[in-house]
């Protein structure tokens, strides 16, 4: 399990569902980052390529994610953020875990392109929606965790494009 001994106050991106576009109006989010998750459906390795040069990039396949670069990435990632365990999965409907059971306190998903963040039964689920291609009317948009003395602030952004 990737740990990242982050301090109080810093913000990590959050992002999924780039489908091979890497638009230049979230890069401006990501630089200077000391971590970025991406929820899946990367689509190609340059994509890859371009997010670890900005920071170390935890990352899980989605269904897009096919053939030999889709098969080097894990279905799911266990991340220890100062502390406080986050699980990553891209579809939130492929849940293979109680979270509650296995001490997450967020769980991160994809796929939809929907962004949402709600609280179930003392767990955070966040969706940071999408920074790919636009999908019908949904928004182009991505997400933060904020490191705070008692846990990850999630918050959502809507990218301008």
């Amino acid at each position: 399990m990737p740990e990242f001994d982050i301090s109080v106050g810093t913000r990590i991106p959050v992002i999924s569902d780039t489908h091979g576009l890497l638009r230049p109006e979230a890069i401006t989010h990501l630089e200077g980052a000391p971590l970025i998750l991406h929820a899946g459906d990367v689509d190609r390795q340059y994509i890859m390529d371009e997010l670890t040069a900005i920071a170390p990039t935890v990352v899980v396949r989605g269904n897009v994610d096919r053939g030999p670069f889709g098969d080097s990435l894990p279905l799911t990632e266990v991340v220890d953020i100062a502390g406080h365990r986050v699980y990553l999965r891209h579809s939130i409907q492929d849940l293979d875990i109680d979270p509650a059971a296995a001490g997450f306190e967020l769980v991160i998903s994809g796929h939809s392109h929907s962004p949402g963040i709600h609280e179930e039964k003392g767990i955070i689920y966040m969706n940071p929606g999408s920074i790919g291609p636009r999908r019908f009317t949904l928004p182009v948009s991505m997400a933060f965790l904020t490191v705070t003395k008692t846990g990850l602030s999630p918050e959502l952004i809507t990218l301008t494009v």
